[in-house]
């Protein structure tokens, strides 16, 4: 990755540049420095280099890093949406989760997009930068640098990063849109459920019927935070959970899993600053309870 800024003011600091302009934060600042990526004039310089208007200051950050802690897995199945230099966006399937865990050391998302790096010959870390649940379908960011994912989890902070999901809930709900806005907090004794809770992280979903069939109803669900099982818990909440949803409902003869995809997300390209609108269609066992 690199990064170019022409200096505008003698009196500016490199240090400055890199926060004010590239949004930088002093931990990846100070990689910059120890990795020796820091140019001015296509000469390597230190952080307190004294610059001047014009002066051509860069960024080189092409250094490896060490992803050992991931093993790499071919036999992971993901459909790539989106790729340039610095980002990597693909489609999840449903029964996958996104991080290696106990359960899960070889056969997670990461463990594929491990495989993948090596095979294009990226040495870098691996960065998911949003998550979704193992059952949940669709889109998941990879970052290739620090800086990549830095960006975009301010982005998320801001709200200027959008996420859109596609759900069948049971019953039929009776207003077309609505917003959902309840707290959410680990449950006593539970690593793993969620419920509203009032000392809870403000957690809001907007949602928009989409269809309504005989016994459900398909709504698009936009995330306004990022709560653990958010979603599955606002359904619950309003009195419609997820269609096979086993945790926060019931389990379904329609769907082996939570009917949940992640479908569109939304955000500002860190480096070309241009929108990015990535869509992903519903998977065959979504489509089927819709049609």
């Amino acid at each position: 990755m690199n990064l170019k800024y022409i200096v505008k003011k003698s009196d500016e600091s490199i240090k400055q540049i890199f926060k004010n302009e590239f949004n930088m934060s002093d931990r990846f600042i100070l990689k910059l420095k120890n990795q020796k990526a820091i140019f001015l004039n296509g000469v390597s310089v230190y952080i307190n280099s004294k610059i001047v208007e014009n002066d051509v200051l860069e960024v080189i950050e092409n250094f490896e890093e060490d992803s050992s802690n991931i093993l790499s897995n071919s036999n992971i199945d993901f459909k790539i949406l989106f790729e340039d230099e610095f980002l990597l966006i693909v489609d999840k399937p449903a029964g996958i989760p996104v991080h290696p865990s106990i359960l899960h050391y070889e056969d997670s998302l990461s463990n594929g997009v491990k495989y993948y790096f090596e095979k294009i010959g990226l040495k870098k870390k691996i960065r998911p930068v949003n998550r979704l649940d193992k059952d949940t379908s669709g889109i998941v960011i990879f970052a290739k640098n620090e800086y990549i994912q830095e960006c975009l989890v301010k982005q998320m902070k801001l709200n200027i990063f959008k996420k859109t999901y596609i759900s069948i809930l049971d019953g039929i709900l009776e207003k077309d849109s609505g917003t959902i806005n309840a707290p959410i907090s680990r449950k006593n004794n539970s690593i793993i459920e969620r419920e509203i809770s009032d000392t809870g992280e403000i957690a809001i979903s907007h949602y928009k019927v989409l269809k309504r069939l005989n016994s459900m109803t398909v709504v698009q669900y936009t995330l306004e935070t990022g709560r653990t099982h958010q979603l599955r818990i606002h359904s619950k909440y309003i009195g419609h959970p997820i269609v096979g949803d086993s945790l926060y409902g019931n389990e379904s003869n329609l769907i082996s899993r939570q009917a949940l995809h992640a479908t569109e997300i939304e955000f500002i390209h860190p480096i070309t600053k241009r929108e990015l609108v990535i869509n992903s269609p519903c998977p065959d066992d979504i489509q089927l309870l819709i049609s």
